[in-house]
């Protein structure tokens, strides 16, 4: 079900705007929607968290050294490219 931002309670919108971690809009519209996430075997799970320690393995190969700041910056602009409300806490 999708909801009108303009049409919760105070009380809705607080909730909503702390899950998202940033204000919400009048002119949006917010979809909740819960799941249960499918169960994986611990093997399977050791088998996917193994697979992901040899990509980000491969990966830092080939990286070029970069200083915390430049680290920070990356992060702080990956972050913006899917929240633009973003501001870091720092």
């Amino acid at each position: 079900m999708i909801h009108n931002a303009k049409e919760l309670s105070a009380e809705q919108k607080a909730v909503i705007e702390n899950l998202l971690g940033r204000r919400v809009l009048e002119s949006e519209a917010i979809s909740v929607r819960a799941f249960e996430p499918p169960a994986l075997s611990a093997e399977r799970r050791e088998t996917i968290a193994e697979q992901l320690r040899r990509y980000f393995a491969e990966l830092d190969e080939h990286r070029q050294p970069a200083s915390p700041q430049e680290a920070d910056e990356v992060i702080t602009e990956a972050i913006r490219s899917v929240r633009p409300g973003y501001r870091s806490h720092s």
